[in-house]
This record gives C-alpha cells, sequence and structure tokens, in this order.
C-alpha cells in the first residue's frame, strides 16, 4: 500500500494581476501544505491568468510570470506542485505546465493540443508542442529547464517513486489524448491543468472524460480548473475532480464565489499499478524514449481519511439548468463589478421580463455571496432601479416595477421622460417638415422612446459609480429586436447569452422555488402575469413582442437551424414543420423568412452589443462563436425562391 494525499485547487484570478494572483496561490499552497497534501494541481496559466489574450505576445508577460514563479518557489517546500504560465522557446510561445518539487522547477511539460474554437484562440498565441519531443529552454535570467513531451518519476533511489504526467486541458478533449501513452510509461498520477469555460452542461462531459480517463489509463486523475469571471466574458466554474480507477473519489463546488476552493484525497498507488498489471490490453512501452525525468524527492505517505470536498445537491437536482444559469451569472455579475472597480448596478426597470431577470440575478448574486462569506452591501447600495414613463407606459407594468424593485429590496426611482420624447419628435418633424403618424413613422417613434431614456440612466450611473446593466437577451440579438443607443445602452449584457423562451420559464422558477440555499422570489409574480412588451406604440396597437416577431419557441428552433446548423432556409422550414406540425405552413413560412431577413440585416446590431457573458458553446456574440458578414446578400435567393413555391 503506498498512500499520497493528492489535491486539485480552482483560484479566481485576474489576468496580469501579478500580486493579487500571487497572493491567492500562496494561500493555496498554504492550505495544501496544512491539508497534508503531497501533489497539488493548480489551474492552467494561474500565473498570468488565462485571458491575458495579446498580451501574451509581450516579452515582459513571459518574463514577468517567470519571475513570479521564483517568488513563489519557498512556498512549495515539501510539496509537489504544477503551475501553469507561458514559455518562449525559439522565438515560439508555449502553453506551459512546470511541475515544481520541494522549492525547485523541475521541467515544463506544453500543451500538445491548442483549443482554437468557440471562445478559445489559442492557436493566436500559442504554438502546439510537438509529440515525442523533449528539449530544454533557457529562462529569463539564464537558466535553463527541461521542456517538452515529458513525464517525471519523484521519488529518492532506493524508495518507492510517484510517476506523474500531464494533461493540459484541450489535451484531454481530443481523441488522441496523451493520456494513453503515459499509461504506457507506467504513470501513476496524471495531472490536468485546465482553464475549461463554462457552458450548458459541459461539467458532465469534464467529469467523464476524469472518471473514465482514470479507469483507461489505470491512473489517479487530478483535474483543476479556473473559478469565476476572469477576463470579461467567459465564466469559470471550478469543478475539481479527483479520480482513481473509473471511482470519483473527490468533486469540488462550482461557481464558489471565494477567491479559491481546494479538494483533496488520499489515493493508493498500489491500486492503480496492480489493476495495470491485472489487465490484459495493458503493454508497457519498455523502451527508454529519454523524456522520462528523476526528481530526488519522496513525496509523503500519509493515512487514509476521507477526501475533502463535495457537490452542492443542487448538482443531482432536476432544474440542473435553471441553478447553472442562475449561478453562472450571478457569479459573473459579481467578479464583472468588483474587477472593474465598482460594486454597485444600475438598471432601467421596465416591470418586463428581462429587466426583472436582471434585478433578480443582482439580488442573487448578493445572496450567494453572503452564503460564501464574501463582503456585501445592502441591496439599496448595490442595485439601483429607474421606471422611465412615457405616454405608452401603462400602470401594469409601471406596478410591476415597482413592486419587484421593493421586494428586492433595491432603491427604485420614477420618472417621466415624455417632455424628452415631445421634444425630439418635435425636432424630427421639424427636419422632415411635416408631422409623425403611427401609421407612417412607428420604427422612429418607438425608437426615440428607448434613446430618450438612454442619457438620463447613464448620468446616474457615472454619478453611481456604477454599472449599467443592458437588458437585451439572446432571442432579440439574433433578429436585432433592439433599439441600438436606447435600451442597448449599458457596459454589461447579462441576458444576451440566454434565450427569452427559458427566460420567462427561469423567472417563473425563481418566483416559485429559486436556486438551492437561497429560495423564491415571490416579488417575480407580478412579471410572469404580463405578456411582455415593447411598450413604445399606442395601447390601441396591442403591441407584444411575439406578435412584432414570432413565438419565441419558433424563434429559437429556427435560430439553431439556421445559426448552430448551418442550414438553408428550405431545410429550416422542413424542420420547422415537423416540430410544430399543428401550424400551418403558410404561417411557419412567413416566421421563416422574416427570421433569415432579420438575421441578415442586423449583424452589426450584435457586433455593438455591451459585453456578454458565454453560457452556451453555440452563443451569438461574434467576439466569441458566431462571425457572420456585416454586409451580404445572404439568402436572398433561397428566400426568393422557397416564396416562389408556395
Amino acid at each position: 500500500m503506498r498512500n499520497i494525499r493528492v489535491g486539485a485547487a480552482a483560484v479566481n484570478q485576474i489576468p496580469l494581476d501579478w500580486e493579487g494572483n500571487g497572493r491567492r496561490l500562496r494561500a493555496v499552497l498554504d492550505m495544501a501544505r496544512e491539508a497534508g497534501v503531497g501533489v497539488l494541481c493548480l489551474p492552467e496559466m494561474c500565473i498570468t491568468g488565462y485571458g491575458c489574450e495579446d498580451n501574451f505576445h509581450a516579452r515582459y508577460v513571459v518574463d514577468t510570470a517567470w519571475e513570479e514563479l521564483a517568488a513563489l518557489l519557498p512556498a512549495t517546500r515539501g510539496l509537489v506542485v504544477s503551475f501553469g504560465l507561458p514559455l518562449r522557446y525559439r522565438n515560439g510561445l508555449f502553453n506551459g505546465a512546470v511541475l515544481v518539487a520541494d522549492g525547485a522547477v523541475v521541467g515544463v511539460v506544453c500543451k500538445r493540443h491548442l483549443a482554437g474554437d468557440g471562445v478559445h484562440y489559442e492557436p493566436r498565441w500559442f504554438k502546439p508542442w510537438p509529440m515525442d519531443v523533449h528539449a530544454r529552454a533557457e529562462l529569463p535570467g539564464g537558466a535553463e529547464v527541461p521542456v517538452g513531451d515529458l513525464h517525471f518519476t519523484v521519488g529518492c533511489p532506493g524508495g518507492d517513486a510517484v510517476r506523474i504526467g500531464f494533461e493540459i486541458c484541450e489535451d484531454a478533449w481530443v481523441a488522441q489524448r496523451p493520456g494513453g501513452e503515459l499509461a504506457r510509461q507506467g504513470v501513476d498520477v496524471i495531472l490536468n491543468p485546465s482553464a475549461s469555460h463554462f457552458a450548458f452542461g459541459k461539467h458532465e462531459v469534464r467529469r467523464r472524460f476524469v472518471v473514465e480517463g482514470s479507469r483507461a489509463f489505470g491512473v489517479t486523475y487530478v483535474y483543476a480548473n479556473l473559478l469565476g469571471n476572469e477576463a470579461g466574458r467567459v465564466i469559470y466554474d471550478g469543478g475539481l475532480l479527483v479520480a482513481q480507477g473509473g471511482q470519483e473519489l473527490a468533486r469540488g463546488r462550482r461557481f464558489s464565489f471565494r477567491e479559491f476552493e481546494m479538494v483533496t484525497a488520499v489515493v493508493d498507488l498500489d491500486r492503480t499499478r496492480t489493476s495495470q498489471r491485472r489487465t490484459a490490453s495493458f503493454q508497457p512501452d519498455v523502451g527508454s524514449r529519454g523524456d522520462e525525468l528523476r526528481v530526488n524527492f519522496d513525496v509523503p505517505e500519509t493515512t487514509f481519511t476521507p477526501a475533502s470536498g463535495a457537490p452542492d445537491p443542487w448538482e443531482s437536482g432536476p432544474r440542473v439548468k435553471e441553478e447553472e444559469f442562475t449561478r453562472a451569472v450571478a457569479l459573473g455579475l459579481w467578479d464583472y463589478a468588483r474587477k472593474s472597480g465598482s460594486n454597485a448596478f444600475v438598471l432601467s426597470l421596465s416591470g418586463g421580463a428581462d429587466s426583472s431577470a436582471c434585478a433578480a440575478l443582482v439580488w442573487t448574486a448578493n445572496a450567494l455571496a453572503s452564503r460564501d462569506g464574501a463582503a456585501t452591501v445592502a441591496m439599496g447600495d448595490r442595485l439601483c432601479c429607474v421606471y422611465q414613463a412615457t405616454a405608452q407606459s401603462g400602470a401594469a407594468t409601471e406596478n410591476s416595477a415597482r413592486q419587484v424593485a421593493e421586494g428586492l429590496g433595491a432603491t427604485y426611482a420614477r420618472v417621466d421622460v415624455e417632455s424628452l420624447v415631445a421634444g425630439y419628435r418635435a425636432l424630427g418633424e421639424g427636419l422632415v417638415g411635416r408631422p409623425l403618424t403611427w401609421e407612417g413613422d412607428s420604427i422612429a417613434l418607438q425608437n426615440v422612446q428607448a434613446r430618450a431614456r438612454a442619457p438620463g440612466i447613464w448620468m446616474l450611473a457615472n454619478l453611481r459609480n456604477a454599472l449599467l446593466l443592458t437588458t437585451s437577451n439572446r432571442s432579440e440579438a439574433a433578429v436585432g429586436y433592439a433599439t441600438m443607443d436606447g435600451d442597448t445602452c449599458g457596459g454589461l449584457a447579462p441576458l444576451a447569452g440566454i434565450d427569452k423562451h427559458f427566460l420567462r420559464a427561469w423567472l417563473r422558477w425563481m418566483e416559485a422555488e429559486g436556486p438551492w440555499g437561497v429560495g423564491p422570489l415571490p416579488c417575480l409574480a407580478v412579471v410572469n402575469a404580463l405578456q411582455p412588451t415593447a411598450e413604445l406604440m399606442p395601447a390601441s396597437f396591442q403591441q407584444t413582442d411575439e406578435s412584432d416577431l414570432m413565438p419565441f419557441p419558433v424563434l429559437d428552433r429556427l435560430e439553431r437551424f439556421a445559426v448552430v446548423d448551418k442550414q438553408s432556409p428550405r431545410e429550416a422550414l422542413q424542420r420547422l414543420s415537423l416540430e410544430f406540425p399543428a401550424t400551418p405552413r403558410a404561417q411557419l413560412l412567413l416566421w421563416t423568412r422574416r427570421f433569415f431577413d432579420l438575421w441578415r440585416k442586423n449583424q452589426w446590431k450584435r457586433e455593438r452589443y455591451a459585453p456578454s457573458f458565454h453560457l452556451d458553446d453555440a452563443d451569438l456574440d461574434p467576439r466569441s462563436w458566431c462571425r457572420f458578414p456585416i454586409l451580404s446578400a445572404a439568402w436572398t435567393r433561397e428566400l426568393r425562391e422557397l416564396a416562389a413555391e408556395e
């Protein structure tokens, strides 16, 4: 029996925050030592922060990262630790995992497979390290270190050494995982330092490759990840994992509001070694490849104790997507505010679903942060809501806005901006030399109301040194159902990654149940009783969002068919007919044509949306997933031919 304690840490880092990142890493190292950890895995790029983007090209960033690592080495005495940072070699930049043992750098394993899709742009900054290549790299200051496709044997001569290898984030997501080769080298422990962003349902995929990797490779597998809203758009959920021989031993909390989390587990190395010997298909590599580094340091043995860390009960509940959405966006809002230098929010609260959802998420962030012991302030100081009335505003939405703000404990104010709207209307009539009418000038008259609300709410945000939230959702972004420089004004768009159909269901869930450990928000009942409307036309027009566009379930399916599945209008219509068989084909054709036409015309709006959170690995943000030309004649012929068939 050879028992050692392994650990994985999730750390909430900030790109290029040398002092802060170093302070948090020292705190994690101290915690690991106190817990008796022998081998600790830290996240990918934990020293620099993962989201440095083009700053990775700056020489000083790489040099400073290695200086910071040198400053951290004394805190690793008695430990084996992996750190993530960039490495420069022969004018190429590589994504490195540095193994440190007892205060000394042993070697650097470089990432083989770079993430280059969705929110990831690693090939823009890094080069993939080739398989079976190892060399020596000169570090800032002149020292040399082994680098490349390496694994490590940590142990004094005559002792029972621990063999350690790496799969760095994306390396574990590909078909030809390095873990297979490491298993043939007799590796005991695979460390996976990751910067794996949150997306709905993604954590279960991670859990499967960790657990299955531990079984298939016959190893102990230790998975670490970043935590929080590190650089603006991407949210990291943590989700630490330790598995051995196909069994999950420890799992960390996700979406923690603490600066770091850690899980540990005692693993019996002899157990996995015996498993490899028993497996008929296991074939060790008996040759010498020169990629093994020996380290003269004994990983301390330990007595067996229960693993630390456990998931929250909500992870096995029936409403995981609602919980994930709530916790991801709440953490994103919290981190975005504090890392931008503001801890307060301002919101133009219309009383409708979108703005009420934003308010509810700020309230939830405050509640979850308080549960985790983070510093909080009263909701009246955290969130200021303003209802901005025009001649088209109704008593129902005003009552809804007031009840939601009061129910959340937010600061609330009502202002009347009709005089501003009237002034702009008179200005427009003077410019064109005629009266403006709802029958002939509806878009202009609607948009001027939204834009008249922008200057005042921006001023309030400036006066309070607060973040102005814009309330546009993903469904609106798809078809451009928003007024630029009006309701899109703001510094952050927390809902731009989520569709309206889900959002309405989420509001009902928040009213009745709410996130685990926090509870419901009954004040949302008044919002859920209303039909979503922009409320920009006279009441006689009976304007609703779905009458302007189409039913939101239809809109969301068309978005999937056209944008994600890349289907033509005809193919999208065929699939729509299968999913909505009770709807006349002529109506489905009308909605299909409307969607494709609006999508094509409104890319310029999607380019101008405030930063949003990445919640889905097929989102609409052109800066993180969906590229589309601002000017194009896309689907013009296809839609004309489709219409001619009817």
